[in-house]
């Protein structure tokens, strides 16, 4: 009998439920103010208005590729719209590389860009 005691002990502990997992909302996302976060969330016409005319457009499904390029470096931004799928696109993701494909510092380009 002793040896019942602890055994169902353990089976009745096996049955319990583990406790709940507290959800944690995630946090908004904040805009940086350097490298590309300088640009995420800018519409087409904020982008040109900021860097000049792009060297090439591309348009692919709900996406638009802009690449804006200066001497030493390319900037591709690319714009989606909402996920809601409503509104103008907005720029979702930079890249920036040397004109033969190394990568660079986006804050260099960007500037770079800028001032042509």
């Amino acid at each position: 009998m002793r040896r019942l005691i602890p055994a169902s002990a353990l089976l009745l502990a096996g049955c319990a439920t583990a406790p709940p997992v507290p959800v944690v909302p995630a946090k908004p996302a904040v805009v940086e103010t350097s490298e590309q976060g300088a640009l995420i969330g800018l519409g087409a016409n904020e982008l040109v208005a900021r860097l000049g005319t792009p060297r090439l457009q591309i348009r692919e499904g709900d996406g638009t590729k802009l690449q804006f390029s200066a001497p030493a470096c390319i900037l591709d931004a690319y714009l989606y719209p909402p996920p809601a799928g409503q509104g103008i696109g907005r720029v979702t993701h930079v890249d920036t590389r040397t004109r033969d494909g190394r990568a660079t510092d986006q804050l260099r380009c960007l500037t770079a860009i800028e001032t042509r």
